[in-house]
This record gives structure tokens, C-alpha cells and sequence, in this order.
């Protein structure tokens, strides 16, 4: 290195030796307050033999450690060192700041952002000079975070060499025509995003009133007729994909294109019973034929990719908002997508017209290889309603798919997760995917499924009976009692009552009976004698209470019957 830049480079400092900087900035940062004293008389030590030329970062610190002595001092009230916190906070801010502005005065909250100061504390130092004073809490939590800053940017940089604050020794003029080229590279993109999201629309309420204006033309052959001849707008959409893909398709998943207003479903004449359960979403025909020419002319293999990408990053956004239209919508669209290029779409016995007909509705026709692992992630980083739908779909159509039982408990997981309906994990993906001909096969299917509902019913039913009865059994050990095994729901019934009994009290007498006074009954002619023999002649007062004699009973009994 040459001598000249050498002499450029060195400069004169006010401390004695390096042992005596690295003991100011330890005691500056110690807990201390007799030694944060000493190393503030340091400091002001340096201030004289610096006289203006004292570095920024030094008076600063040394202004926010005074700060905290006084506070822990006890001798200045809370007003006192609000104030005073106040000026070491706005000092830091505008003196830190100071060096970056330029010609033209820039907002102090970028020049802070750019130097990493956080923007509350910006926003402390707006409220000590402009509004009513902060509180004591918030000057203390300023002033320690300020001095963590100052020990990151500026002491602890300097163990390594001279005092030269990197944030402080920019030029002037280089930062600002740097921060002006910035800016004008920010506005530059900021105005070709905005022309092309506006084009983007633009493209697609065009495309959506030419739909509009053959609307009254379909309904002759409303499956099978292209709506329109728009060659020219969807040649000039496919251009623009081309270079602004991931824009076009966050258009196109806003409110109003693939996500239709009642508005929208209503001039179209969509049919509501033909929308499908909230937790299985199906795209309506009309709705889906209203947009099939602009995806089927979109439609690519990385355009598919990004369609799906996009899709379960808006079902996570709207993970915590409720909207449930909007959550159908884009699910039902991820779930079009995905079997579109699985093979549910293959039917044997299907005649030409049928099959011309089935296939005028998929976006695309030849397989894709898609991206299954990261799909998979996505859907189950997205939880609603409709994710065990979509994650159901995703496990059947992978190339190389999960072991079965993998596939139950993930589906079972996410049906909990997302607290939806039990859905049937037990059957193959053979059986689910098997077509209906005839209606025995659908009579068929539809008892097999009422079966397995019932079975499924009565198993869990069984297990918790039960689990109840051995409870109950466990209670009882070395009763008398035992619980009854019968399936009999006691709940039914009032207390005294079992079941079959009749409302009337005449079903409990016997078939044959006789009747006999209670006088009549055969006495226990030993107890007699033996209760005279010993004196007992009426009722006699003991520990329990009053005892009664024969006499005393027969009298008592002498009007009433047995049956």
C-alpha cells in the first residue's frame, strides 16, 4: 500500500491507548454506576482534546448513560428524566441521521430504516419534539435499545481498528445520487406493475363481455357450442402470459373473474342446487364453460403448475378469514385441475357424441407430470374445509402414491385438524373410482355405502356399551348388585318401571289370588310367650327408640289385607 494512502487513513484520537478505549466502552456498558461515572469523565476527558470533532457515537452513548445514573440515582423525579431522556434520544436521532441527509431533505424514518433504527424509535423522538410527552416506561426501553444499537454499530466495530464510523464517513453526495437512482428504478417498476395489472384486467372484462354478449346464443345447445369466436382477444392474452404469467393469474383469482359475484352466477343463469357441498367443491358447468376457451388456450404445463401453486397460496391467506365463498371457489378450482389430469375421466361403454361431449369440459387432456410432494405440502399447509377433499384427490392421482395405511391417518388427521365430517377412509381407490352402468350397480352402491354406515354405527356403539358396562362392573365388585347385560336404554324408562310393562297397575296383580286378614296370618306364638315372660307389656323405651309388643302390632294390623 502506498505512504499517501496510509497518511489518509490516519487519523488522531483522543484516548491514550487502546487499553484505556476497551476499559471506557466495558465500564460505559456495565451495571455499575460508579463505574459508568468514571468512564463519563473519561469520555468528558475526550471531549476536551477533541474539542468539536468528538465522534458522534461517543457523545451519544455517553449522553444515554448519564441518563441512566441520574434514573438509578433516585434523585431526579419522573417528569426530571422523562426530559432528560427526551433530549439524549432526539440528540441520538438527529445527529445519527444528520449525516445521511443530501441536498434535498429525506424523511428521517428512511434514513433511520436504512441504518437498521428501529421506526419507534423515530416515532419517540416525533413525539418529544411535536405531541405529548412519552411515558418514563417507553424513554427507558428507548434508551436501551438505542445503546444496544450504538454498541452493535459503532463500539463494537471498532475493536479491530480506528474509530471511523463506517455510517458516518459516506459521501454525501454519492449516497444521494445513489438514494436518487434508487428511487427512480422504485418508480419505474412500480408504474410498469401498475400498467400491466391494469392491462391485465382490461384483457379480461373484455374476454368476459364478449362471453356475455353470445350468453343469449347457448341456449339451443348449451353443452356442446363454443361460446364465441375470440381468436384475436385470446391470441393477445396468451401474448401477455407469456411474459406476465404470475400476474394474469392473480387477476384472474380475484373477486369477479374466477371467483364469481352472485351477480355473475345469476346472469348466468347457474343453477344453486347445482353447486356442490361446501367440504367436495365443484365448479358449476355454465360457469366452468363461461371460462374453459381462456384456460384451455392458457393451458400449459408450467401455467398448470403455477395455476395450483397460486391456488393453495390464497387457500392459506384465507385460512384466518372468513370467507367461505371465496374458499369454495378456489378449492373447487384446485380440485377441477386435479382431476382433469388423473384418469377419472375414462369411462368404457361410452359412446362418440358422450365422450365428445365429457371432454369439451376438461381444461386440459394429456396427463401432466406434476409436482406431487410439493402439492401435497401446500394442500396441507392450507387447512379449511374442503383440504381432506383436495388431499383425498392429491393421494389418489400420485404417480408413486403413499402406503394405504399412510393414507388413512393422514386423512384421518386432516378430518380432525379441520374438524369436517368422517369421511370413508376404508374403501380402495379401485371401488371409489368404479363407474355406474346400470341401475342395479347404482342400487348396488348405494345399499354397500348404507351398509358400511351401519356397521360402522354399530361397531362404535358396541365399544362404548362396552367400555360402560365395564365400569359399572367395576363399581359393583362384592355387591350384591349386578349390572344388567341387556342393551336396554334405562333412560327411557321412569324409575320403577321395566321394559314391556303396561301403563295400567292391574298387570302386576297375579293371574289367581285370595284374600286374608292380616289377623289371620300364623304367629310367632314363641316370640309371645317369651316377650310376657319377660314383662314386656307395651312399648318399651331403648337406645333406638320405642319398641312395640304383639298386642300392640296385632291391632295395628287388624285393618289391613293381604293379597
Amino acid at each position: 500500500m502506498k505512504k499517501g494512502s496510509l497518511e489518509r487513513r490516519r487519523h488522531v484520537v483522543a484516548w491514550i491507548n487502546k487499553a484505556e478505549w476497551d476499559q471506557v466502552m466495558d465500564y460505559l456498558y456495565s451495571k455499575d454506576p460508579a463505574l459508568q461515572r468514571f468512564a463519563l469523565q473519561r469520555v468528558s476527558a475526550w471531549r476536551g482534546r477533541y474539542a468539536h470533532s468528538t465522534p458522534v457515537a461517543v457523545d451519544c452513548t455517553a449522553d444515554l448513560v448519564r441518563c441512566q445514573v441520574l434514573d438509578r440515582s433516585g434523585q431526579l423525579d419522573g417528569d426530571d428524566l422523562v426530559l432528560l431522556y427526551g433530549a439524549a434520544l432526539v440528540r441520538f436521532v438527529n445527529l445519527i441521521t444528520e449525516k445521511q441527509q443530501g441536498r434535498k431533505a429525506r424523511p428521517l424514518r428512511r434514513l433511520a430504516g436504512k441504518l437498521n433504527i428501529p421506526e419507534w424509535v423515530v416515532d419517540l423522538r416525533h413525539d418529544f419534539t411535536h405531541r405529548k410527552l412519552p411515558t418514563l416506561k417507553w424513554c427507558r426501553k428507548g434508551c436501551e435499545v438505542v445503546l444496544e444499537w450504538l454498541q452493535q454499530e459503532y463500539w463494537s466495530k471498532q475493536l479491530g481498528g480506528g474509530a471511523d464510523e463506517d455510517w458516518e464517513s459516506q459521501s454525501d453526495g454519492e449516497d444521494e445520487d445513489a438514494d436518487l437512482k434508487r428511487q427512480e428504478d422504485e418508480l419505474l417498476t412500480r408504474q410498469k406493475e401498475t400498467e400491466a395489472y391494469k392491462a391485465a384486467r382490461d384483457f379480461l372484462i373484455s374476454y368476459e363481455n364478449e362471453q356475455y354478449k353470445c350468453l343469449d346464443g347457448i341456449q339451443e345447445d348449451k353443452w356442446l357450442s363454443p361460446f364465441a369466436d375470440m381468436s384475436w382477444l385470446l391470441g393477445e392474452i396468451k401474448q401477455f402470459s407469456l411474459d406476465s404469467s404470475d400476474l394474469l393469474v392473480d387477476v384472474l383469482l380475484e373477486d369477479g373473474f374466477l371467483v364469481p359475484t352472485a351477480e355473475q352466477l345469476e346472469t348466468l343463469g347457474c343453477d344453486l342446487s347445482e353447486i356442490s357441498s361446501p367440504s367436495e367443491p365443484r365448479i358449476p358447468q355454465i360457469f366452468l364453460r363461461f371460462w374453459l376457451p381462456l384456460l384451455k388456450m392458457l393451458n400449459s404445463s408450467s401455467f398448470v403448475h403455477l395455476f395450483l401453486e397460486k391456488l393453495f397460496m390464497e387457500l392459506k391467506v384465507l385460512t384466518n378469514e372468513q370467507k367461505d365463498h371465496r374458499v369454495f371457489y378456489i378449492s373447487a378450482w384446485a380440485s377441477e385441475i386435479i382431476l382433469c389430469n388423473s384418469n377419472r375421466f375414462e369411462y368404457r361403454f361410452e359412446r362418440k357424441m358422450q365422450k365428445k361431449a365429457r371432454m369439451n369440459y376438461r381444461i386440459f387432456v394429456n396427463r401432466i407430470q406434476l409436482r406431487w410432494q410439493q402439492l401435497l405440502t401446500a394442500c396441507l399447509d392450507a387447512p379449511c374445509i374442503c383440504t381432506p377433499h383436495l388431499l383425498q384427490l392429491i393421494l389418489d392421482d400420485m404417480d408413486h402414491p403413499l402406503p394405504q395405511e399412510t393414507q388413512q391417518k393422514l386423512l384421518q388427521l386432516c378430518s380432525i385438524y379441520t374438524q369436517t365430517s368422517d369421511m370413508d377412509f376404508s374403501l380402495s381407490k379401485e371401488q371409489k373410482n368404479q363407474p355406474i352402468y346400470t341401475l342395479e350397480s347404482l342400487h348396488e352402491k348405494q345399499h354397500s355405502q348404507l351398509r358400511r354406515n351401519s356397521e360402522r354405527s354399530e361397531s362404535s356403539n358396541d365399544m362404548k356399551w362396552a367400555d360402560i358396562l365395564s365400569e359399572k362392573a367395576k363399581l359393583l365388585r362384592g355387591s350384591p348388585w349386578q349390572v344388567c347385560s341387556d342393551k336396554v336404554l334405562w333412560k327411557n324408562y321412569p324409575l320403577g318401571k321395566v321394559p314391556g310393562q303396561s301403563d295400567d297397575p292391574s298387570c302386576l296383580m297375579t293371574e289367581t289370588y285370595s284374600m286374608m286378614m292380616v289377623s289371620d296370618q300364623p304367629v310367632d306364638l314363641e316370640g309371645s310367650r317369651r316377650q310376657n315372660a319377660q314383662g314386656v307389656s307395651g312399648p318399651a323405651r331403648t337406645a333406638e327408640g320405642l319398641l312395640w309388643n304383639q298386642s300392640d302390632v296385632n291391632r295395628l294390623k287388624s285393618g289391613l289385607k293381604l293379597f
